[in-house]
């Protein structure tokens, strides 16, 4: 049997699968039910984006496999490159 994140690119051509980054910042923070939680990773530029219900512990300094799709998101209307993380794993 196949890794989890072996069968998801294979069904989402699209996606990105990345191991052992290195997490430079993690920043968690309330959007109505949500908490919304960046990660910049070091070497990368883009802050990597994902929503919980409840806090997570912080990953800053630890390394983690990544999954997740390139995006764009409108503030202000700008438009800004981020990446939407579908899975993130402590490696």
């Amino acid at each position: 049997m196949k890794p989890e994140p072996e069968n998801l690119l294979k069904k989402h051509p699209e996606m990105v699968h990345s191991e052992m980054r290195k997490v430079i910042s993690h920043v968690q923070r309330e959007a109505g039910e949500w908490n919304v939680n960046t990660l910049m990773i070091e070497g990368c530029e883009v802050p990597f984006k994902y929503q919980r219900k409840k806090r997570y512990k912080s990953l800053q300094g630890q390394r983690v496999n990544l999954t997740y799709y390139p995006a764009e998101e409108q503030v202000a209307g700008m438009a800004f490159e981020i990446m939407r993380v579908v899975r993130v794993r402590v490696a």
